[in-house]
């Protein structure tokens, strides 16, 4: 039987589907990092994957564990190389998102002095702008789902992103196929209602006629969970 963990690593991978041979980046935690090498592993097998520093990775370790084969030396500059010619799909985490999927990693309060020092802005602004870029948030709250962020550090529809594909949560999918590009809600988690999402989302949110419920793994895609998270690392990471 699956945990809400495995559904959530799962509809994180599905954000990979049909990227083809680009870098895939899971930012954040085990679940983003399982995400993209259990798609590489199953229904995305082009997918560039790393070890988290420099090396290009040649198959694909279990969490904690040094690659077998390097098929290449990523360094700093060839990165920065991949970003700016949209190149890498990265998946990140944020502390506020709105609805335009505007997030903010750098402050809590009035940015000129800050109730809160968060990490600043760091590659936001580069990764939204010229690749295409999910998040994934382990606590959907409306803490976290603000109707304005503090500071703007990864941009939104309304600003300009490249490709925000998909945001993840404990509870559910969304996209910003919305009117005017705003978020929508695409699908709930098993156990979730639409209701749970409303309640936890601090905006309102696009929500379609027909909600769907976001698949588990399969078989397959299990067993491959387990091979590369035997310690289910991921269960620990995702509110239930």
């Amino acid at each position: 039987m699956s945990s809400r963990a495995d559904v959530c690593v799962v509809a994180c991978a599905e954000a990979f589907r049909g990227d083809g041979e680009i870098l895939a980046a899971g930012i954040g935690g085990a679940v983003t990092v399982l995400a993209a090498r259990l798609a590489r592993l199953t229904f995305e097998p082009e997918l560039l994957t790393h070890d988290g520093a420099c090396l290009l990775t040649g198959d694909v370790p279990a969490l904690g564990e040094a690659p077998g084969v390097v098929e290449g030396w990523l360094p700093f500059r060839e990165h920065l190389w991949l970003v700016l010619n949209g190149r890498r799909h990265v998946m990140l985490g944020a502390s506020q998102i709105d609805r335009y999927g505007n997030t903010n990693i750098s402050c809590i309060g009035d940015w000129s002095r800050p109730k809160a020092q968060l990490l600043g802005v760091r590659g936001a602004p580069g990764n939204t702008r010229c690749d295409p870029t999910s998040y994934w948030i382990p606590r959907h709250s409306p803490r976290v789902f603000v109707p304005s962020v503090d500071m703007v550090s990864g941009v939104g529809t309304d600003r300009g992103a490249f490709d925000l594909r998909r945001v993840v949560t404990n509870l559910a999918v969304l996209d910003f196929r919305g009117p005017d590009g705003t978020m929508r809600l695409v699908s709930v988690h098993p156990g979730v209602e639409v209701a749970h999402v409303v309640a936890a989302t601090g905006f309102e949110l696009h929500i379609p006629a027909k909600v769907s419920r976001t698949r588990g793994p399969t078989v397959e895609e299990l067993d491959v969970l387990d091979r590369l998270d035997p310690e289910r690392t991921r269960d620990r990471e995702v509110a239930a």
